[in-house]
C-alpha cells in the first residue's frame, strides 16, 4: 500500500485513519469556519489527522433553483482563508478542466465528483498538477473499473492518488454500499476512503432535491473501518436541518466525536 503526502500529513501505508470533514457547501464564511474549527478540535482530541472539506460549487444539484454555493472565485478565497485560519489541508470538488489551475493554487486535494470520474481530461488534468487527487467512485461503476481511472492519472507520473467509495445505485433514488469494494480498490495499491454520509443519500428522493437516512451513517462507517479503509469522509453540520445542501444525510457535529472514537478503536483492532 502506497503512502500519500498531503502537506505534512502522510496517509495510507497501513497507518491509522484520517478524516475529511466539513459542511456540504460553503454557506457563509463564519458558519463554514465554525464548523471546520469544531471538526478540527474533535479530530485533535481523538487523535486523527484532519482535512477540511466544503464545496465552492455544487454543480450537480437536482433543481436549477437549488443553492450551489459562492462559486469558484469567491469560494476559493474563503477556502484559502479557512486553510490559513485552521492551519489544515483543504479539499473541494472540481467540475471542469477550466477550474483545475485556479483550484490547484489553493486546494491541497483536488476532488473529482462521482458523476465525473470517467472524464479523462478532468482526471488527467487534475493529476498533472502534481497535487493529491481524490476520485469518488461513480454510483454506476464497479469497483474493479476504478483501476482504469487510476491508470489514467498515473500516466502523469503523479502517485499522490486516492479513491473514495460513496455507494452504488440500487434501483431508483437509492444507494447501497458493497463492502467488497474496499478490499478490491485497496488492491490497486492506493489509499481508499469511505464517504459515510453521501452513501446514505437518496438521490433525488425529495423530488427537487435529494433526501437521506443519516441514522445509518454510524452502521456503515463502522462496517467500512472493519473492512480496512484508510480514511473517512463526513459531511458534518451544527444543525443539518438548516443546511442549504444535503441536510438529510449530514451528521450532527454533536454526534461526531463519539462515532469517531468508535471508529478509531475498530481500526486499531483491524490493523493490529
Amino acid at each position: 500500500m502506497k503512502t500519500v503526502q498531503i502537506n505534512n500529513i502522510t496517509v495510507g501505508g497501513g497507518k491509522g485513519l484520517f478524516v475529511l470533514a466539513g459542511p456540504c457547501v460553503i454557506e457563509d464564511y463564519d458558519r463554514t469556519l465554525a464548523i471546520g474549527k469544531r471538526a478540527k478540535e474533535i479530530c485533535e482530541r481523538v487523535g486523527v489527522p484532519y482535512i477540511f472539506k466544503a464545496s465552492f460549487d455544487k454543480a450537480n444539484r437536482s433543481s436549477f433553483n437549488s443553492f450551489r454555493g459562492p462559486g469558484l472565485e469567491e469560494g476559493l478565497k474563503i477556502l484559502a482563508s479557512i486553510k490559513k485560519e485552521l492551519n489544515v489541508p483543504v479539499v473541494s470538488d472540481i467540475h471542469s478542466i477550466e477550474q483545475i489551475e485556479p483550484a490547484a493554487e489553493v486546494l491541497d486535494i483536488l476532488q473529482i465528483p462521482a458523476f465525473l470520474c470517467r472524464q479523462t481530461d478532468l482526471v488527467y488534468g487534475a493529476a498533472k498538477t502534481g497535487k493529491c487527487v481524490n476520485v469518488k467512485k461513480g454510483q454506476f461503476m464497479a469497483p474493479k473499473d476504478m483501476e482504469n481511472v487510476l491508470n489514467k492519472m498515473k500516466e502523469t507520473g503523479n502517485e499522490n492518488l486516492m479513491l473514495t467509495e460513496r455507494g452504488f445505485s440500487f434501483g431508483y433514488n437509492n444507494l447501497v454500499v458493497d463492502m467488497r469494494s474496499f478490499p478490491i480498490m485497496r488492491s490497486f495499491g492506493y489509499p481508499v476512503i469511505f464517504d459515510a454520509t453521501h452513501s446514505v443519500q437518496l438521490p433525488g428522493g425529495a423530488g427537487t432535491k435529494s433526501s437521506g437516512n443519516r441514522e445509518f451513517v454510524p452502521n456503515l462507517a463502522r462496517a467500512a473501518v472493519a473492512s480496512g479503509v484508510d480514511g473517512l469522509f463526513f459531511e458534518v453540520h451544527d444543525n443539518p436541518e438548516e443546511a442549504l445542501s444535503d441536510g438529510p444525510n449530514m451528521l450532527y457535529l454533536d454526534q461526531f466525536e463519539a462515532l469517531l472514537r468508535d471508529l478509531v478503536a475498530i481500526d486499531k483492532i483491524v490493523k493490529g
